[in-house]
């Protein structure tokens, strides 16, 4: 079985992928002052409690836009598998083409977002990636990777508004009723859910302006995503471990 860890700014992703099947999906808290030993531990436990034995893992294959930690969860990777885990990287067979001014600055959880969906979708695609930081990732009609727009995520900036205005609280952005709130919990709630998925269907929009065709994909991703697609106007289909599947897929590519 495969490991496929992406490591977030604020959650670690793990996966465990039986052939094309996803036997465990888990994650756990992004802490940099961990070692590799310590999420080794941590990593085994979540794999025992979803009833899977870190002893049938043969391989790995990690993403990380936090370089203090790829080093440790390597390392982790490295002791529950026994084999060194493809990490990543320049030089990584992916089967995406970054058409970008610099492709070494792409994020590997963009790369791998982008070669699942290329793979998986109809194109021209694009992914909307919600996590630590709002992704809108464009992949052209070839299934090349043409750039993508990057926005504070939902919940850095409810915590940047609740922490810097004192007398607006942290709320829950689980539910939304009307878009003109008539008290503050609703105000709040309206502008981070609307105005999320009024974000998500504008740059929508304009990306497809800016290509000059339509997305015949439109693939939603990430942590937050379950919340915000019910109140898009244009249809997102929910792809949450697309990620760890771009892994997987990469992984195998090695092989070829």
């Amino acid at each position: 079985m495969l490991l496929t860890m992406d490591i977030g700014n604020t959650h670690i992703t793990l996966g465990v992928w039986d052939g094309k099947s996803l036997r465990v999906s888990a994650r756990m808290a992004t802490q940099r002052e961990r070692t590799g030993d310590q999420y080794a531990v941590e990593t085994e436990l979540l794999l025992k409690l979803h009833g899977t034995n870190a002893q049938n893992l043969s391989g790995a294959s990690i993403s990380s836009v936090v370089p203090e930690l790829t080093g440790a969860l390597a390392q982790t990777a490295e002791r529950l598998t026994g084999t060194k885990p493809l990490v990543l990287g320049p030089g990584v067979k992916t089967g995406l083409a970054l058409r970008v001014d610099n492709p070494a600055q792409v994020g590997a959880d963009i790369v791998a977002a982008g070669a699942a969906a290329k793979e998986c979708y109809h194109l021209p695609c694009l992914v909307a990636d919600l996590g630590t930081a709002t992704k809108l990732i464009a992949l052209d009609k070839d299934g090349a990777f043409r750039g993508c727009a990057i926005a504070p995520g939902v919940a850095v900036s409810l915590d940047a508004l609740s922490a810097r205005a004192s007398q607006l609280p942290a709320i829950s952005f689980a539910t939304v009723g009307k878009s003109i709130g008539t008290n503050t919990l609703e105000s709040m709630t309206s502008g981070i859910v609307y105005g999320t998925a009024a974000m998500l269907d504008g740059m929508t929009a304009r990306m497809e302006e800016e290509l000059g065709e339509s997305f015949a994909s439109l693939i939603a991703t990430g942590g937050l995503a379950g919340d915000f697609l019910p109140h898009c106007k244009r249809r997102f289909l929910h792809a949450p471990n697309l990620v760890l599947d771009g892994l997987r897929r990469i992984f195998l590519r090695q092989t070829m």
